[in-house]
């Protein structure tokens, strides 16, 4: 039996690999080298169909650079709205008119359709202790409020927050952050109706940035024990 001497696809792939200069001694053979159109129509040669791929990277390319602008830009407007708030709380003269811009801000700048606040410590002003942000919330909500290391944000977690919102909200996604000192003492509450507006693989650097600087800011009107 004649031992059989036709090399294989392997063979001609481990060869090439092994010699890449090959086609720069025998460029002949590019010349003739016909390739199936990657977009259909026939064939094309090797050298149109290389350029044919490179166009379809600089293509995806394109896309890529162009995603990554639009989020540097929503990156850069949610970084000015954060800033504008911070220096908003920061001049505010008195507890009302820093719930009021921390409310407004989030309506107005960040279109958050609903927004509420509740804190489960003394307020340092006695006048304070009938507002509603004062009233009291169950032992469950503390609870698994405490229990958050990270802002909350998916539908509804099995709590009640509706009367937060008002009678005519419905909301169907939520965003829920802990407000600290030493210690756990308030929620930062944000929903909407729109069950995409906040879910669960959401970025939370600016919704920490934003606990954070209202956590900051609300130390100055409650007892320092809360």
């Amino acid at each position: 039996m004649e031992p059989n001497n036709q090399l294989s696809e392997d063979d001609i792939t481990a060869f090439l690999r092994a010699n890449p200069k090959f086609f720069e001694r025998h460029p002949e053979l590019l010349i003739n080298m016909y390739l199936p159109s990657t977009h259909g129509g026939g064939t094309v040669s090797l050298a149109e169909r290389q350029q044919l791929a490179q166009r379809d990277k600089i293509r995806v390319l394109e896309a890529k650079m162009a995603e990554f602008l639009r989020y540097g830009e929503e990156n850069d407007a949610i970084s000015d709205k954060v800033h504008r708030l911070s220096l908003g709380l920061l001049a505010a003269q008195n507890f009302e008119i820093f719930t009021q811009l921390l409310i407004h801000a989030l309506h107005d700048d960040f279109q958050v359709p609903h927004a509420g606040l509740r804190l489960w410590a003394v307020p340092q002003d006695s006048a304070h202790s009938d507002d509603v942000i004062f009233s009291g919330v169950d032992h469950e909500l503390k609870a698994w409020t405490e229990s958050l290391v990270a802002p909350y944000c998916g539908s509804r977690p099995g709590l009640e927050l509706d009367s937060w919102f008002g009678e005519d909200a419905a909301p169907k996604s939520f965003a829920l952050i802990a407000l600290r000192g030493e210690k756990v003492f308030g929620l930062l509450a944000m929903a909407s109706e729109d069950e995409k507006r906040f879910y669960p693989e959401m970025g939370m650097l600016y919704l920490n940035r934003i606990g954070e600087l209202v956590s900051a800011g609300l130390l100055s009107y409650i007892e320092s024990d809360a």
